[in-house]
């Protein structure tokens, strides 16, 4: 029996746009004798709706899509669509729904079991739980257990009891997931250790077919993957791109190429490249810009919109004040030279002195201080929004998950934009991803890599004059945000500190592109006013 995967790429709430492309990959995959297409989880709604399921009338616009679709399935050929359908019992108002279809025909519905509540995830908000064991189904003689996503993750910690060991004892000749499971670091080894449990335990190998593209700040990776009934690993599909992949159920045999093999740190940048094109593209923007400082954090952003919407749709401004060097212009204009974006200097000293002079007089200020530091990022921010007015383009911030850590940013100024990019990126991490980039030559100017970080806010600045060095900060980030361990180091209390008082500004962030398995954002909910110190 020859089966499809269909690594899709759903646009959220988008049905003509979904149900065509649904539709041209049965043609497609049907034209190649696949007898079972696979589609992801969602792929006909697209994922996470989140609190749209409060327009009842998106799931009726959806299922009318679903009837247009399986009126174009081939005879014989049967079809697997993720999406939603209302609950008529009491309880939450959705099922998450897998619609098995042939030509003209529903002939079964399976619901999801198992509903994420964790990190960016709240299915149980609006999605009624399922029971996998009304999940089998029989095609053309093979025997086959559909689960979906989260239901062959009962293996950890997190769950009291797994479903899949309630099932009842039926030969298996295949196990379908369908997913839309977002990356971080570290999630496919995770996808891959429940898989293969999955299919040493029910002794039938697995397909997992995963959602590909982002939706706001979360991003999805594909690398749908196939396992033989002994959770060995027979073919893995390419990440961060639609993809399709026949293979033979009798023989295991795939049609499909096999995936290169890529390291944590080309998946992150991969991923962040898809974050910033679909960011884009699902808010209907063509082009972006963002300030040039001369820094390594703006630099690193500027390569990867080049990179998502080529160098065309990213302008890059320098707007310097007395304070900023004169190499860090040059700098940035290497830069902006290596990667052909156009680069426009507006200095904004000017602009700086006579807002100045009118705050210290009317405020009787007589010094130097934070509020002259955090009005020239606030200028900064005016102008680049201005030509966000202008030009209708997406203004991306370069500030990254260290200095939100410590708040070290400034609402209003270095924070005003539409996308996060590099947000979820330790500043380790940042210089990394500037170094991959220089691997086959200079990208980022090797000045911009070797200089103190610096705001350049007040003469001679340099970060650490604020904050703790970069690889203690790094390392407590690490340890307090993303493994959520108690404070132990010096550091470790210092930004526990600081996360505690400055909740306000991550509230106020723009959306963060997510690569860690716990990143500032959706998936994280201090609340700002509370007196919690520990």
């Amino acid at each position: 029996m020859r089966i499809a995967l269909a690594q899709f790429n759903s646009v959220l709430g988008d049905f003509d746009h979904n149900k065509n492309k649904i539709i041209n990959s049965i043609e497609s995959l049907s034209a190649k004798k696949a007898e079972l297409i696979i589609f992801p989880e969602a792929a006909l709604f697209g994922y996470n709706p989140f609190d749209l399921f409060e327009r009842n009338a998106l799931v009726e616009q959806q299922l009318k899509a679903l009837k247009e679709i399986i009126k174009k399935i081939p005879k014989n050929t049967y079809v697997i669509i993720g999406g939603f359908e209302p609950n008529p019992k009491n309880g939450r108002p959705y099922y998450n729904t897998a619609f098995l279809c042939t030509h003209k025909k529903i002939i079964k519905t399976f619901h999801k079991e198992l509903l994420p509540t964790g990190d960016v995830f709240d299915e149980a908000r609006f999605i009624e739980k399922g029971n996998i064991k009304n999940n089998y189904f029989t095609v053309k003689g093979k025997k086959f257990l559909l689960t979906i996503c989260e239901d062959i993750w009962g293996w950890g910690a997190q769950y009291k009891e797994n479903p899949l060991k309630n099932l009842p004892k039926k030969k298996i000749d295949l196990i379908i997931n369908i997913s839309a499971s977002p990356f971080y670091k570290g999630k496919m080894k995770q996808r891959l250790n429940m898989a293969s449990q999955t299919a040493r335990y029910l002794k039938a190998p697995i397909a997992y077919v995963n959602l590909v593209g982002a939706q706001d700040e979360i991003i999805y990776d594909g690398q749908s993957f196939i396992l033989d009934k002994k959770g060995s690993l027979v073919q893995k599909m390419i990440s961060f791109e639609e993809d399709q992949n026949i293979f033979d159920l009798n023989t295991m045999e795939s049609w499909n190429r096999d995936s290169a093999k890529e390291t944590e740190l080309e998946q992150m940048r991969k991923a962040l490249v898809l974050g910033i094109k679909e960011f884009t593209h699902k808010i209907g923007l063509q082009k972006v810009h963002l300030g040039l400082s001369g820094g390594v954090d703006s630099a690193l952003v500027a390569a990867l919109a080049v990179d998502a919407l080529g160098p065309n749709n990213v302008k890059l401004f320098a707007l310097p004040t007395k304070f900023n060097a004169e190499e860090s212009f040059e700098a940035a204009a290497q830069l902006a030279k290596n990667i052909g974006a156009e680069l426009k200097n507006i200095s904004i000293e000017s602009s700086y002195q006579h807002i100045k002079s009118i705050l210290d007089q009317e405020l009787n200020i007589n010094e130097f201080s934070l509020v002259h530091e955090n009005l020239q990022a606030r200028l900064r921010g005016v102008f680049l929004m201005a030509y966000s007015n202008l030009a209708n383009s997406l203004l991306l911030t370069t500030g990254n998950k260290s200095e939100y850590a410590a708040g070290y940013a400034t609402l209003y100024g270095d924070m005003c934009g539409g996308l996060a990019v590099i947000g979820d990126l330790t500043k380790k991490e940042v210089y990394d991803l500037c170094k991959l980039y220089n691997r086959e030559g200079e990208i980022i100017p090797e000045f911009i890599l070797a200089r103190p970080p610096s705001a350049e806010l007040r003469p001679n600045q340099k970060d650490q004059d604020s904050l703790p060095p970069y690889e203690l900060l790094d390392q407590s980030v690490v340890n307090i945000v993303e493994l959520k361990k108690p404070a132990k180091t010096k550091t470790d209390h210092w930004l526990l500190a600081q996360l505690l008082k400055t909740e306000f500004k991550r509230w106020q962030a723009a959306p963060i592109l997510k690569v860690s398995e716990h990143s500032f954002g959706r998936g994280r909910r201090y609340p700002i006013a509370h007196r919690a110190r520990g």
